[in-house]
């Protein structure tokens, strides 16, 4: 069985927890895409975890996790990120961590040049983390990357790399006025990160081929969420690589296999961190119950989230785009706070009403059309579906009927087992 988790809104739906809960039944856990400009929070019995780079199937015993070639690898933040998660008692080794050798090296200089570019933008920035992320895509097409395989390579020819690519890199930095890169200060920090991390790196594609034709269970794990697509989100507000499913087994490193089964992962609200068109927003004292209610600060950046109610044209569009075989809606408990619950049903765009998700400048003039539900009170005792309270169910049923697709899990606390499995 071979299945993505992936994000239908703008990420942060709760995929770690997700892929966390459903590790049990997969040998093989993948990340595709993305590097450490978000974050999987993670609670279960041995703690609470969050995680940038790793696949969220490290926390759970006899899994192998794969960082496979779509990503991009800050090699001294993963280093940061193995040590933490050795300091509370998880074994990170190369037998239960393999990253691809074709995966890309996210420098120093690429992580300078985000904060300078954000800078220079001021109130017309992308709302980026600051982490290096566009840079170092924008450097894997122009074919100046520094790829993970490199740090076993000849010194010498990973040295006349680096020595070419910083050369290169100068002219950028010369033109915002800022101080010159060193090259022997890049192969240094390469040096010194690269031997701790160089173990872990293999050839993950002839890996996981041999994987499929065994007939192992892959689950495939997604970053952020279909709104934040490089191709098919709100686009240029997106992150710099493709967050669908379709995606996973290219970014993987199978990209001749086929997907079983997609599930995607949305919220019973609607959250997002960083710039850009969110017609739901709420604001004031409104935002921040509901943002207290969910502990909605970014797990990469701990930024505090945009929230909004439930929103059916984006959630929609998101399930089309993801190709949802069924979904899992998150933090439902949240919302027990509420006597009747908002929900965006269509917008409104220059008088008109549509219920379709709009691109472009027509998403930028969008208002929500808001209805209310029936408020259901505390769910977090519930782990059957019979449990659940009517207008919970209603819900819950509200939501499938509306984005076309079946709710399978509905989470009711953050804990591992605070879950309810549908059907």
């Amino acid at each position: 069985m071979l299945t993505a988790i992936v994000g239908i809104n703008w990420g942060d739906e709760g995929k770690g927890r997700m892929v966390d809960l459903l590790s049990s039944d997969y040998g093989i856990i993948c990340r595709y895409q993305g590097g450490n400009n978000a974050g999987h929070t993670v609670m279960n019995e041995r703690g609470k975890f969050i995680l940038n780079l790793l696949p969220s199937g490290i926390l759970r015993e006899g899994t192998v996790n794969i960082m496979g070639n779509g990503m991009v690898v800050d090699l001294e933040h993963l280093d940061g990120e193995i040590g933490r998660l050795t300091e509370k008692g998880i074994s990170v080794s190369p037998e239960n961590l393999k990253i691809s050798d074709r995966a890309i090296i996210c420098m120093p200089y690429h992580k300078m040049l985000d904060v300078m570019e954000e800078d220079r933008l001021a109130d017309r920035k992308f709302g980026s983390t600051r982490r290096g992320i566009a840079p170092v895509y924008a450097d894997k097409y122009m074919k100046k990357g520094i790829r993970m395989g490199d740090l076993s390579s000849d010194r010498d020819a990973l040295w006349e790399k680096v020595r070419d690519i910083v050369e290169w890199k100068n002219l950028t930095f010369a033109g915002y006025d800022h101080e010159l890169i060193d090259a022997e200060e890049m192969m240094e920090w390469l040096t010194a990160y690269g031997e701790k991390i160089a173990p872990y790196v293999t050839d993950v594609s002839a890996y996981l081929a041999q994987a499929a034709a065994d007939g192992k269970n892959i689950l495939f794990e997604a970053q952020l969420g279909a709104l934040r697509d490089i191709d098919f989100g709100i686009y240029p507000y997106t992150s710099s690589s493709q967050t669908l499913a379709s995606f996973a087994p290219i970014g993987a490193g199978i990209p001749g296999v086929k997907l079983d089964r997609t599930i995607g992962i949305m919220k019973a609200y609607s959250t997002c961190v960083g710039e850009g068109p969110f017609t739901v927003e709420l604001f004031g004292e409104e935002a921040e119950r509901l943002r207290a209610a969910g502990g909605e600060y970014g797990a990469a950046t701990g930024r505090p989230r945009r929230v909004g109610p439930f929103d059916l044209p984006a959630s929609r569009y998101g399930v089309r785009v993801q190709g949802a075989d069924s979904l899992a809606v998150t933090k439902l408990d949240v919302l027990s706070y509420l006597d009747k619950i908002p929900v965006c049903t269509a917008y409104e765009i220059d008088g008109e009403r549509t219920a379709e998700f709009p691109t472009g400048e027509r998403l930028l003039r969008a208002k929500p059309v808001i209805e209310y539900l029936e408020g259901f009170g505390d769910v977090s005792h519930c782990r059957k579906p019979e449990d659940l309270p009517a207008a919970a169910r209603n819900y819950i049923r509200f939501l499938e009927e509306a984005v076309g697709c079946p709710v399978e899990y509905v989470s009711v606390g953050a804990e591992r087992e605070e879950y309810v499995k549908m059907f």
